[in-house]
């Protein structure tokens, strides 16, 4: 996320203003998993994921080919939507249940093999850390939590607004609050993405990435 939309109702809830982003456009993102997911989980043995924040599911979807049960979270209605009917036309729609959540409000039950939260981030107020300690409570034993963010803005942001922080992969662990003894953290690291820029030219973006495991 690189420029605030202008003139947010005060009013507006998550789920509206997340169904007024993605129905905007036929597709918001480029429909491939997102490439922390792909170094981070390749090798792992299959189970239950739970995706938070999902999208439109090219995370959940991979996921899903590859074995996994996935259930897939996200506050936009729109974005759920299309999920299911690319993970239908990609013959894994039987591995994934969608689920609307406001993750402010409610967290999906049970606990998982692999808690995925990438670029759990919005314009409008989210408490990011309570929601990432519910997903490290959402944590079977020997299971995963991986959690990637932003670390800065992309190279192609002209104007980036000064008073955004980007968390450190250590001001995400403390605020995970782990209990000691009972994890160990496997990767906390800053890393440079090669993407593309709105344009289509190549660009870079730094990330951060969190991975932890319970005992």
């Amino acid at each position: 996320m690189t420029t605030k939309p202008h003139d947010i109702p005060p009013d507006t809830t998550p789920g509206e203003f997340w169904d007024t982003f993605y129905g905007a456009e036929d597709r918001v993102w480029s429909g491939r998993p997102n490439a922390a997911l792909v170094r981070q989980v390749t090798g792992l043995t299959p189970g239950h994921a739970l995706d938070l924040g999902c999208g439109e599911g090219a995370d959940a979807i991979w996921l899903a080919r590859r074995g996994w049960r996935v259930t897939a979270v996200d506050v936009s209605q729109v974005a759920l939507d299309r999920g299911a009917e690319h993970a239908a036309s990609e013959g894994v729609g039987d591995r994934i249940t969608w689920q609307p959540h406001d993750l402010s409000v409610s967290f999906p039950p049970g606990t998982f093999d692999l808690v995925s939260a990438h670029f759990l981030h919005s314009w409008l107020e989210l408490p990011r850390e309570r929601i990432l300690r519910s997903a490290a409570g959402a944590v079977a034993p020997g299971g995963v939590l991986l959690i990637t963010g932003h670390a800065g803005f992309p190279s192609w942001a002209t104007d980036p607004d000064p008073d955004v922080h980007f968390p450190t992969p250590e001001e995400v662990l403390a605020g995970l609050e782990l209990a000691v003894g009972e994890w160990d953290v496997l990767v906390s690291e800053v890393h440079e993405e090669k993407v593309t820029d709105p344009e289509g030219q190549p660009a870079t973006r730094a990330d951060n990435t969190v991975k932890v495991r319970r005992h």
